[in-house]
């Protein structure tokens, strides 16, 4: 495997890299901003004119896209100067990233927080509109790869796009946009230092010629934790080229990243996380992650009367090491994959119709191991649980198109997907236990080779009633394939997973309206979830279950005053069971299902009292949630104030200030009821991080 990914690496970076050698060194400036494709996403400083590529793989600007799709720009982030992911999508409608302790996380995106072992496969994140981590190979704590510091923008996609990003986009997209190489103002270093020993070394530096341009971003951070033996070390560089001819152009990307982290388990206890000493403890120790990922790409577009051609070869590996803290054996896992493959678009106007025709392939060799040094109990031994090889295959083709007629609008779609996995198992015998061992936690079923193909059709109708004024209504059929520790990671001596695509079928109705002051989108959707994999009350994976997602979203942008503006959503939301099913040993239908908060709320009022002066006040609400299938266990939700203040102290260097709950609040970043016992991810009390730029 390792001689695999570094022969990989190297051909593909000579690949990418190639065309440097043949560009003109003479230094001269381009601003045109989009590289010459029209596949590329343009930003302007107006967050109200965002164009964007994500809903539909074609530039739109989302004042008039039929969707609900949402971007944070780079100088939202930078207002923000985030610690964690959360803090930067927690602005987005109907979307909850959940933190864990260090740069772990959970994600919902118009669900509940998905656990579990294909809980990441019901969301597309993306690069550049590649796939993070493989198909089949998600892992839930995946964002923390990714540079999103330094990113150009964040774009959320909020309901079913199987149509174009595949099965792993059941519930949503987050889609990362890396910076545009030719639209760069000027070079950049920054210290950001803070509560906990936390200190984030970040630099921006490129160079622009007459027809091409290339850009490094790189930040390093560490901190050493709230909890007892909680720090955390990380490192993230994107390096981006990018050469713009008139028939042609290419965007390379190479991304990397790696983490070492120290991580505290859960507390214990009912409201644990009120008590100011049990909340700084850490009940896991020993517990780590190590994580290391890179990701390569290099996007071609070829320029025609009427017509384009994408071609995006692309390699990603990834590999972690982590000590499984929240269950009571803490046996370590090992896992690693590696991918190659290509994205393929051609978009073409025939009859009156934009047309997208697109194939996508994707092969990926990934292993898996788990080993437990000390035995638990007859039926959870120490050694080796579990040690298999799984190669994976994803073969995709789409079609798209857009009509257009006076004020009326339709765009349709539809994609037909196979993903198929080869597995090797590696151990001796189908249990991990002793012979005399009736019911062996971990079992290892036989080698097998197994597929799962879908059909998933899209349509959306929009029509303009105004210029600035629209209503829509999309239908979209999303699907996830089972993901690989899903199919081959089994318990309670199952030995064959007979489960099927994750299916679900979802409606939605909007409206947006827009003009120079004023930015408002509403959107009304039902979703109904078949097929649903989960883990039985007999630890067996099944896919018989059932769901309901409906709920109202409201986003408003608007300019007060030249000094003032608002900007903010709520979301109201229910996640139900609709059939009842063996996941406990009561009748679950009707009930809420776990981790799903019925309302979001998040409002910043931006004031510039003075040109170099700028101050951000932000009010997060998260409603109460149940714990538990059963509804016997919750959390009572919290309120969150933070502040941002920038200063201008000269025209190449500027002080930002950061203070984040306010009110010093005692919450829960997660809350979880399992083993009997109420558990907590401790949210940390009122704290302060200041930050120094300086451009050049």
């Amino acid at each position: 495997m390792r001689h695999l990914l570094y022969k990989l690496i190297s051909v593909l970076s000579v690949f990418a890299f190639a065309t440097m050698a043949c560009q003109s060194a003479h230094a001269q400036s381009n601003t045109n901003g989009v590289g010459g494709s029209i596949a590329e996403q343009i930003l302007t400083n107006n967050a109200m004119e965002v164009i964007s590529v994500t809903a539909s793989k074609s530039p739109q600007a989302i004042n008039n896209t039929p969707d609900s799709v949402s971007a944070i720009l780079a100088s939202q982030i930078e207002t923000i100067s985030p610690q964690h992911i959360n803090q930067v999508l927690d602005a987005i409608p109907g979307t909850w990233i959940s933190r864990g302790n260090g740069q772990e996380h959970l994600t919902a995106i118009r669900s509940p927080v998905l656990t579990g072992a294909g809980s990441c496969g019901a969301f597309f994140m993306g690069l550049d509109g590649i796939s993070i981590r493989a198909p089949g190979f998600c892992n839930s704590n995946q964002l923390f790869d990714i540079n999103y510091e330094q990113a150009r923008s964040i774009d959320v996609l909020r309901s079913p796009a199987s149509t174009l990003y595949g099965g792993n986009a059941l519930h949503g997209v987050i889609n990362f946009i890396t910076a545009d190489a030719f639209n760069v103002n000027n070079n950049q270093a920054s210290l950001q230092v803070g509560a906990e020993d936390f200190a984030r070394l970040s630099s921006s530096y490129g160079k622009t010629y007459q027809d091409s341009a290339w850009l490094n971003l790189t930040n390093v951070t560490q901190e050493n934790g709230f909890q007892a033996q909680s720090g955390y070390d990380q490192q993230k560089m994107t390096h981006i080229y990018q050469t713009d001819k008139k028939e042609w152009s290419n965007k390379t990307v190479l991304d990397i990243s790696n983490l070492n982290q120290e991580t505290a388990g859960f507390i214990r206890g009912f409201e644990s996380f009120k008590d100011s000493e049990i909340r700084k403890t850490n009940p896991n120790p020993e517990a780590y992650r190590d994580v290391k990922s890179l990701r390569l790409y290099s996007k071609f577009n070829y320029f025609f009367e009427q017509s384009e051609l994408q071609i995006t070869p692309y390699l990603r590996a990834n590999s972690m090491a982590f000590l499984q803290h929240f269950l009571p054996w803490q046996a370590l896992e090992k896992n690693s994959h590696t991918s190659i493959g290509v994205q393929n678009k051609y978009q073409y106007l025939w009859q009156n119709i934009n047309w997208i025709l697109g194939a996508d392939i994707d092969y990926t060799k990934g292993s898996l191991t788990e080993t437990q040094d000390d035995d638990f109990s007859p039926s959870i031994p120490k050694g080796i649980h579990y040690d298999y090889d799984v190669n994976a295959t994803q073969l995709a083709t789409y079609l798209q198109g857009l009509w257009r007629q006076n004020n009326l609008s339709i765009r349709f779609g539809a994609r037909l997907e196979r993903n198929a996995y080869d597995y090797n198992n590696n151990t001796e015998g189908r249990s991990a236990c002793a012979d005399d061992v009736a019911v062996c936690r971990f079992s290892r079923p036989d080698n097998q080779s197994v597929s799962f193909t879908a059909l998933s059709p899209s349509i959306n109708i929009q029509y303009q009633i105004k210029s600035n004024l629209s209503v829509y209504g999309k239908f979209s059929q999303g699907f996830r394939a089972p993901q690989a520790t899903e199919l081959f990671r089994l318990q309670n001596n199952q030995q064959v997973a007979d489960i099927e695509n994750e299916n679900m079928l979802s409606f939605e109705i909007g409206s947006r309206f827009y003009n120079e002051q004023t930015l408002v989108h509403f959107a009304i959707y039902t979703m109904n979830k078949k097929d649903v994999i989960f883990q039985n009350s007999e630890r067996q994976n099944v896919s018989n279950g059932e769901t309901k997602h409906q709920g109202v979203e409201f986003e408003l942008t608007r300019k007060l005053t030249d000094s003032l503006s608002l900007q903010g959503h709520v979301s109201y939301a229910e996640h139900t069971y609709s059939k009842d099913t063996s996941l406990v040993s009561t009748n679950i239908k009707g009930n809420e299902i776990d981790t799903a908060p019925k309302w979001f709320a998040n409002a910043s009022i931006n004031y510039q009292p003075l040109e170099n002066l700028n101050a951000q006040l932000t009010w997060q609400h998260l409603s109460s949630y149940y714990l538990n299938p059963e509804n016997t266990a919750k959390y009572d939700g919290h309120d969150l104030l933070d502040i941002n203040l920038s200063y201008q102290l000269a025209n190449n260097t500027e002080v930002s200030l950061h203070m984040l709950n306010l009110t010093n609040v005692a919450y829960a970043e997660r809350a979880d009821f399992a083993f009997g016992n109420y558990r907590y991810f401790v949210g940390q009390p009122r704290r302060a991080f200041i930050k120094f730029i300086y451009s050049y």
